[in-house]
């Protein structure tokens, strides 16, 4: 599909191929991440988001796929992240800085936020990034209600040794 472009006096060159947001297909992908590594997951998803995956990939357009994970506030962190990382936040008052610790999120009412923020900070920002984020759906139970999408199970924990923690 790629098109020969005459330049003046140069002979012909290839383009590469450009995927149109009109040709693109979009799957439906559910992944388990109870006792999987954060960051593993969440470099895998949003290798999924962006479509880096298919072989029509183009940065430019949102040619990924929707993402369903499930089980979320079972996601594991290596050595002493759990306990040694902390997140910043601001309340928006003067001196309002904050400070939580994966183990106080993963705890408290929203544990799926975890997985959402570590995935956000590995698109790209902008509008692109925006709505490709828009596009994963994250729960902390093992229910989700995407059904009627027929999505299919992908193994994460099994596709290598390191991406899942016994404890």
């Amino acid at each position: 599909m790629a098109a020969k472009i005459r330049l003046s006096g140069r002979g012909t060159q290839t383009t590469g191929f450009a995927l149109k947001p009109a040709d693109v297909t979009k799957r439906w992908v559910v992944l388990d991440a109870e006792g999987v590594v954060l960051g593993r997951l969440a470099a895998f998803i949003a290798h999924l988001l962006r479509g880096k995956h298919l072989p029509t990939y183009t940065p430019s357009v949102d040619g990924g796929d929707h993402v369903i994970v499930i089980n979320a506030e079972k996601v594991k962190l290596t050595g002493h992240k759990m306990t040694d990382k902390v997140f910043f936040y601001h309340t928006g008052y003067p001196g309002g800085i904050k400070e939580r610790t994966p183990a106080a999120i993963l705890s408290g009412r929203f544990p799926e936020r975890v997985l959402q923020k570590a995935v956000e900070r590995m698109l790209p920002g902008g509008p692109l990034g925006r709505r490709q984020l828009g596009h994963l759906k994250v729960y902390k139970g093992p229910q989700h209600p995407h059904e009627a999408q027929s999505p299919t199970v992908v193994d994460f924990a099994s596709a290598n040794p390191k991406n899942k923690r016994a404890s």
